[in-house]
């Protein structure tokens, strides 16, 4: 059995991956802003074979709760086997170009608030010398492109960060994961048009369940993100330029 720690767990990708470490018997604690939607999803992995739930309502930007949290955590839990960063938004390009408030908004809800948690995790992991960070990352981080560049920033030094951190705990039993999904098709990206490279949240949460347990570094979900960013990173600026992407 597993002592597993969801920062996040409202997400569709992190209410997906729970169930089926709740049908394993792992035993879960769950962190989200909505404290109504936390208790549903807690009854909801009882039900499925939790081995036990609990729960904390918090906003990841809230940095002054993350200790409480992350105390709250450790006391439910005993010890921390896994922990999946999985909280964030996906904010409006536009909006940000036209905004330092909603650029800033964005960076710190999905760049620098994991962070925060991150170093945390990070060093009650390699102080116990075992267990595996993940964090939920982009394909958006690979390269900086018109269409999505804040969020993609935000991701990227999220990328950075975690393989400085992988590099840290090398030296320890602990592992740090990035996890770097395509389209998925949730309810923060409902207003988008669906096509073929669309993943649904469980495709995800079974790549991020075995990413996991075979302790990966990084992991593109679905795997052919990884051969289409291998592509888009290297294509010559001067040609990217031209693009539309």
């Amino acid at each position: 059995m597993q002592k597993i720690l969801v920062i996040g767990a409202t997400s569709a990708i992190a209410e997906a991956t729970c169930r089926r470490w709740a049908a394993r018997g792992d035993a879960l604690f769950l962190v989200a802003r909505d404290a109504a939607r936390l208790e549903a999803i807690a009854a909801d992995l009882s039900v499925r074979g939790a081995a036990a739930v609990g729960s904390f309502a918090m906003d990841a930007t809230d940095f002054a709760a993350h200790a409480a949290m992350f105390a709250a955590a450790q006391a439910a839990l005993g010890r921390i086997d896994v922990a999946l960063i999985a909280h964030g938004t996906l904010p409006e390009q536009k909006a940000c170009e036209a905004s330092v408030e909603e650029t800033l908004a964005a960076i710190e809800v999905n760049g620098t608030s994991v962070i925060a948690l991150a170093t945390r995790i990070g060093a009650q992991l390699e102080a116990q010398n075992s267990g595996v960070l993940a964090v939920i990352g982009s394909v958006a981080g690979d390269r900086g492109r018109a269409s999505n560049y804040v969020y993609g920033a935000a991701k990227g030094m999220v990328d950075i960060f975690m393989q400085g951190m992988r590099h840290r705990l090398a030296k320890s039993g602990a592992q740090a994961l990035i996890i770097k999904p395509g389209f998925v098709d949730t309810p923060m990206t409902a207003s988008f048009s669906k096509g073929a490279l669309w993943a649904k949240p469980d495709d995800i949460a079974r790549g991020i369940v075995k990413a996991v347990d075979q302790r990966r570094d990084q992991v593109y979900l679905p795997g052919f993100w990884r051969f289409i960013m291998l592509v888009i990173r290297h294509i010559p600026q001067a040609i990217f330029k031209k693009t539309s992407l």
